[in-house]
Formats: C-alpha cells, structure tokens, sequence
C-alpha cells in the first residue's frame, strides 16, 4: 500500500485521468473531490462490497432453465 501524506486543497493523481484532491478537512473526517472519466465507476467501499455481494448472489439465484426462457423471449 502506497501511504501519502497530503494537506488542504493538495491532491494525487492516478495515471492520466483520474486526480483526488483533499478540498475539507473537520476533525476525523476529511472531504475529497475525486475526478475521473464517467465510465469509472466510484463507490465508498462498504458500498462497493455490498453491491459485489448482491452480484455474487443473483449469480447464484440464476438457474439454467431460467436463462433459457430469457434468452426465448429476446428472440
């Protein structure tokens, strides 16, 4: 893990295209504007966990005979 140290109003960039930057910080808590392409998608991470346990669950739900009858009706 790469650690760094920044202050107010400061920012990293990751690659080309996508830059953070630390724009407020209250006590324990620090506001960050993050700039990246529209087709990145950015999450907090509990969200991003929540929404791959969700994935990984209708992977589970779906049943063979279930994608069969999908794919009939794209048809």
């Amino acid at each position: 893990m790469l650690v760094l140290t920044r202050k107010l109003k400061e920012a990293i960039q990751i690659g080309d295209e996508i830059e953070v930057k630390i724009l407020a910080v209250d006590g324990d808590q620090i506001k960050l504007g993050i700039e990246a392409p529209r087709n990145i998608e950015i999450h907090r991470k509990e969200v991003y966990l929540e929404i791959q346990k969700e994935n990984n669950e209708a992977v589970r739900t779906v049943s063979l005979e279930g994608l069969k009858g999908f794919i009939k009706n794209e048809a």
